[in-house]
């Protein structure tokens, strides 16, 4: 009996392709043989532009070369996956919201005022907000809102380090705990309105990520914390939310929805 016709890829299109993020997401995406990347942007004007972005991630050609044409690129596209930079994010957003193409949004720093937008884009596309696409800090995020609402007298903190070249600060990851442990509180009864978390922030050497959340009580202390070695674990937790995304419906998504189900919109 002959066996059924594999399903054919997933068409991705990658912004931000000659970053950090970029490059290690293309570095692992052979790990996903059902996705394929037909694009690889990056901005206009840059000296990367016409390289094969395979051989630009360190690895072998994947006949994919860098252009700065995106809407050419969303033509072909069944996900678009985000990492370039604040400044490019509205920008991004409304094109993939036009073309009606699933976004992943993994860039950080964007001003507070891009809210309107986000939520009015995720009427019309999957959009996922992703911070920080590891699954372990997901579960992170999750711990930090059960151990909020159980340790209600305790003083929560957050410190974050990142590498030096890192712009933001706090880390997209630092103000996303902060929001869980404002979300924690709410939920057992504590009201977190305008209640301000401390969040400290390191910017040195080569480090890829780090992330705790203190808890402080009456002579103890819980700290919940996620410690990043290698950008790869990103990189893979950005293709399997970018695989889970693509067939959903439009709506607002974040990493969690990966682990548990839809919650919100």
């Amino acid at each position: 009996m002959n066996s059924p016709p594999a399903a054919p890829p997933v068409c991705a299109v990658l912004i931000g392709a000659s970053g950090r993020m970029g490059r290690a997401i293309l570095a692992v995406a052979g790990e996903f043989p059902q996705l394929a990347f037909v694009a690889a942007i990056a901005s206009q004007g840059s000296a990367v532009l016409g390289r094969d972005s395979g051989v630009l991630a360190g690895g072998a050609p994947n006949r994919v070369p860098l252009t700065s044409d995106l809407s050419q690129a969303l033509k072909r596209a069944h996900v678009v996956l985000d990492f370039s930079g604040a400044a490019a994010t509205e920008t991004n957003l409304a094109a993939c919201r036009m073309a009606r193409k699933p976004l992943l949004l993994g860039s950080t720093g964007y001003p507070r005022q891009l809210e309107a937008d986000l939520t009015a884009a995720a009427l019309d596309i999957p959009l996922l907000i992703a911070p920080n696409t590891s699954l372990g800090v997901t579960l992170l995020l999750e711990l930090t809102r059960t151990a909020a609402r159980a340790l209600p007298a305790f003083r929560a903190s957050v410190t974050e380090k990142h590498h030096r070249e890192k712009r933001d600060a706090p880390s997209g990851t630092a103000l996303a705990l902060a929001a869980a442990l404002r979300e924690g509180r709410a939920a057992g009864g504590t009201s977190a309105a305008g209640l301000e978390i401390p969040i400290s922030s390191q910017r040195e050497g080569e480090v890829v990520g780090e992330h705790a959340v203190h808890f402080a009580g009456p002579a103890e202390e819980l700290v919940l914390a996620h410690r990043a070695t290698d950008r790869a674990i990103f990189a893979r937790g950005a293709l399997a939310a970018a695989l889970w995304l693509a067939p959903q419906p439009a709506g607002r998504y974040a990493m969690r929805d990966l682990l548990y189900g839809k919650t919100a919109t």
